[in-house]
């Protein structure tokens, strides 16, 4: 059995607590210490990076006050707890980081006292485990450029002296891979050569100080999606799993995320990201139908992870007391989502079983937010549901009032949806069907082109190409390495100096859909190309493949959702979701239902129904379900079948 935890995210109240982790069914105590993430655990987080410590255990103090009982059980500090708060600091500045004599981040002493003297989050930490929660931290890929340029020695925790191999002492210099920076923080992070024992010692110290802090949680960020580093992924978590106490692995950022590729990774870690960063609006908002349907189709939800289970992460709730997006400075603002599209996110939060997120300033926590994240069915849902799936078999119908006269235009079965497709090019794991069909095709005596040709019965067409332009031979030290051999840069006209990219320049937002880009050629891994024998061509940043989807124009921004659960006790839990701008009249039938449930057969089955947002009771039904639902709204149905 396996259970969420809620968590509470404390980047600076940005937006962020988040909840659940593992299964919701009972836990008991064995399986919460061999790593299954408590389902109901659920979380606050800090997402601003100028939060201070007396502000995150103010917040950490009523988070026991008024959420652990209701299953929230993680603190998280995120993003950037190193970095000194003074004029020229930035999120992507150089310099201003506080790191240890080993090259490791250690939190600012400005901002974070108790850390003085070498104690870390320690002191932090015991203070949360006081209160009766548990604390995470947010940590970068590799190893940080200001280390590298100090080129610091690396520790091993062997012997607590300075890693020696070959008769020699490693650097930071010895293991960062420049050409590997972080893409959206180029001059804060790069990844280390996990190859050298060096860059192993080096990540296996980083973690062992975490775990001497007493953290329990760990966000690792720039190593997923677009910016996959499966190599540090896979050693991490095997440095975590000899740790002995549990301490919850997540992956961040979710940009062009896909089942296959999230299959590489989820028996390594206890939660991932599935789409970009998720702020309040309802573009954003709307964004997560489409993968949360796929990922669920495929099974991930609650797949084998680290010590227990895996789990969707759908990124923070942007509820409540906020800062703008992008800002070091805050709180300053409400949310911007309106009630309807709260509890819409919400609703689908719960029925994919994200974890949930809080992110917002416990100081300034209204009745309604407080009411909504803490709402008993939505946490019961979230921590014990199963046979979570889209549900696909619903009529939706636009509703208008003419005098005393309720009225429904002509139904129209979302089930089904017919819009236009436009191909376009994304990132996705070198095992998909996809990412196959490269080939390279002669050009006269001018550049050969790489041209992906769709699996379609028809000779006549058309090929996609981009211009292939091999490396020149005079790179520079830094570039030069076995990584440059046997790749190229692609142009999208012979003869330009603009090359495709494969990661974003900066963190996107959930709405913001990440596809290849052109800039400035550079001699950078992200615009380095390699075409393999097996038609895949693989970026030399991420390792991830170029894939030519054909994608439905304004997917997931309108229309009519559905998903679908059943409870511990027996209780089918029946969502609708209204995309739409307009009221919506939304409809499904028993039967239709039955279907969709594993071995479900509602035949001759009397069902009470009831209906959260509204508290409306229909009492028994027998043949269908309809409800007016608001724009951009939903509905939360419990039925109890007998």
């Amino acid at each position: 059995m396996q259970i969420l935890a809620l968590i509470v995210v404390l980047f600076a109240f940005c937006d962020s607590l988040q909840r659940g982790m593992s299964k919701r069914p009972s836990l008991s105590e064995s399986e919460v210490r061999a790593g299954c993430p408590p389902r109901g655990w659920n979380s606050y987080d800090s997402f601003c990076w100028t939060i201070s410590e007396e502000e995150f255990l103010q917040n950490a103090e009523l988070v026991a006050q008024r959420l652990h009982s209701h299953g929230y059980e993680y603190v998280v500090v995120d993003y950037l707890w190193y970095r000194r708060k003074v004029k020229g600091a930035s999120v992507d500045s150089l310099g201003f980081d506080v790191i240890d004599e080993w090259g490791r981040m250690i939190p600012d002493p400005e901002r974070w006292p108790s850390s003085k003297e070498g104690k870390g989050f320690t002191q932090i930490a015991n203070r949360v485990h006081d209160l009766g929660l548990k604390v995470g931290i947010h940590v970068m890929r590799g190893i940080s450029t200001q280390a590298f340029n100090a080129n610091t020695p690396i520790l091993d925790i062997n012997t607590g002296k300075a890693y020696e191999e070959s008769g020699r002492k490693w650097y930071a210099k010895d293991i960062g891979i420049k050409a590997l920076s972080c893409q959206w923080m180029r001059n804060g992070f790069m990844s280390v050569d996990t190859k050298l024992g060096a860059g192993r010692a080096f990540l296996r110290s980083l973690y062992h100080q975490y775990a001497a802090w007493g953290v329990d949680f760990v966000k690792h960020d720039c190593v997923f999606g677009d910016d996959l580093s499966i190599d540090e992924i896979s050693f991490v978590s095997k440095v975590l799993s000899e740790i002995n106490r549990p301490i919850l692995y997540s992956l961040s950022p979710g940009t062009s995320v896909t089942p296959s590729m999230a299959r590489d990774v989820s028996s390594l870690v206890n939660m991932y990201r599935i789409t970009g960063d998720d702020w309040d609006t309802w573009g954003d908002v709307a964004s997560h139908f489409d993968v949360s349907r796929d990922f669920a189709a495929a099974n991930m939800i609650g797949a084998n992870g680290l010590k227990g289970k895996s789990w969707l992460d759908l990124d923070m709730l942007p509820l409540g007391w906020l800062t703008v997006a992008g800002t070091n400075d805050g709180p300053h603002r409400k949310c911007n989502l309106n009630l309807d599209e709260q509890r819409t996110q919400m609703t689908l939060w719960s029925m994919v079983k994200s974890p949930l997120m809080f992110g917002g300033d416990m100081r300034n926590l209204d009745e309604t937010t407080f009411s909504l994240i803490t709402n008993p069915t939505l946490m019961e849902i979230n921590s014990f549901s199963s046979n979570n799936m889209e549900f696909p078999h619903i009529t939706g119908a636009k509703y208008f009032k003419l005098g005393r006269y309720n009225l429904t235009s002509q139904p129209e079965n979302y089930g089904v949806r017919h819009a236009s497709e436009d191909l376009f090019m994304g990132l996705s794991s070198c095992k998909d069907n996809h990412a196959k069909g490269w080939s390279v095709k002669a050009n006269g005596d001018d550049l050969e082109k790489v041209c992906w040709k769709e699996n379609s019965k028809s000779e006549h067409q058309a090929s996609f190409c981009l211009y292939k332009e091999k490396l020149l031979l005079e790179l520079d030290e830094e570039t030069e390495d076995k990584r440059s051999h046997g790749k190229f840069r692609l142009l999208a006209i012979e003869g330009t100096d603009f090359c495709l990219g494969a990661s974003a320049s900066r963190k996107l937002s959930s709405k913001e859909f990440s596809r290849g880009s052109f800039s400035s050629c550079r001699l950078d891994a992200n615009q380095m190309w390699e075409l393999k024998h097996n038609g895949t061509l693989a970026n030399g940043y991420s390792g991830l493949c170029a894939s030519m989807k054909r994608n439905q124009a304004n997917a997931g921004t309108g229309g009519t959702r559905s998903w679908l659960a059943t409870g511990r006790r027996g209780e089918i839990y029946l969502a609708f979701f209204n995309l739409n701008s307009d009221k919506t009249v939304i409809s499904t039938t028993i039967s239709d239902i039955a279907k969709a449930l594993p071995g479900g057969n509602l035949i001759h089955t009397s069902c009470t129904c009831t209906e959260l947002w509204t508290g409306r009771n229909f009492g028994v039904v027998t043949s269908s379900i309809s409800m007016v639902v608001q724009p951009h709204g939903s509905s939360l149905f419990t039925l109890n079948c007998t």
